[in-house]
């Protein structure tokens, strides 16, 4: 009866084990779709037109958010680090290669990405900056 009791224990600790795997973390307010609605001296109204936006819905792996963005010509992909303080990293950025007629946005975009180093969330609006002052608002795509 003991060799019986202690195998079926046994068992069901081992499929507990086994089972038992590691959820990646979900920040519902940071991994969202993110549409460009304020950045440099562009009007909102050709940021809406350009379909600009960014795409932080990838898993948190090793902490780290593999975003995508795109500024109306190529598909842009970056690797984000979220911190809780408000910190932001920008990494390992790369784009399709594609020609188009307008690339401005595009081209200032990218050149200013990688160097945000703050984020803040406010409603349903997400804002980075830099050390320097400048900054880009996003809103998200699903807010309503």
């Amino acid at each position: 009866m003991k060799k019986i009791l202690f195998t079926v224990l046994a068992v069901l600790c081992l499929s507990f084990v086994f089972n038992c795997s590691s959820v990646p973390t979900k920040n519902p307010q940071i991994q969202r779709e993110w549409m460009l609605v304020s950045f440099e001296n562009y009007a909102k109204q050709d940021l809406i037109k350009s379909n600009a936006k960014i795409n932080l819905t990838s898993a948190i792996e090793n902490g780290k958010i593999k975003g995508g963005a795109f500024m109306g010509c190529n598909n842009m992909f970056f690797s984000s680090e979220f911190k809780k303080d408000g910190k932001v990293t920008i990494s390992e950025m790369g784009s399709t290669m594609k020609a188009c007629l307008n690339m401005k946005l595009e081209s200032d975009f990218s050149k200013s990405f990688k160097d945000m180093t703050n984020y803040k969330i406010e409603g349903h609006f997400l804002t980075f900056t830099d050390d320097k002052g400048n900054s880009m608002k996003f809103i998200a795509a699903d807010w309503d």
